[in-house]
């Protein structure tokens, strides 16, 4: 299990009861060479509508820690976590294991459940028979900030 220095979570319920219309500039934006602009704006997005799909089961919640930074999910980033949904094998989930939180990879196999950590500086971790998991809510999408 993670220390809790290097993985803290904080949960968050959205209010989804705002709608917020962003504007979308058109097309792409090019990551390699630049391209000329686009001079028109698709339709508005709203957040709330594109990323939450179940609200009453729906949470947020900030990561704090490196050990899923090889699945993209740094300190600070903020994770759309849905409870409504069944865990599958190869999901991100928040995971409540022995009384502590933590974001893995959930890994099913036929005789016991692994949650895998995607930095290789932390190990995985074998649920053995008597340990207490509850697989909270699975992870649906994940909103990565700078600093």
């Amino acid at each position: 299990m993670e220390d809790r220095s290097e993985l803290n979570l904080t949960f968050i319920r959205p209010d989804t009861s705002t709608q917020q219309e962003l504007s979308v500039a058109g097309g792409s934006v090019q990551a390699g060479f630049p391209s000329p602009a686009d001079d028109f704006l698709d339709a508005p997005l709203d957040l709330n509508q594109a990323l939450i799909h179940n609200p009453a089961s729906t949470f947020i919640v900030r990561v704090s820690g490196d050990s899923m930074n090889g699945d993209g999910i740094g300190n600070g980033d903020l994770l759309i976590v849905d409870k409504s949904i069944e865990a599958y094998d190869g999901c991100i989930a928040i995971c409540y294991l022995n009384g502590e939180f933590t974001v893995k990879r959930v890994k099913i196999e036929q005789d016991c459940v692994l949650l895998l950590p995607s930095n290789p500086k932390y190990p995985p971790i074998k649920v053995a028979a008597d340990n207490e998991l509850i697989i909270w809510g699975v992870v649906r999408h994940a909103i990565k900030t700078f600093k």
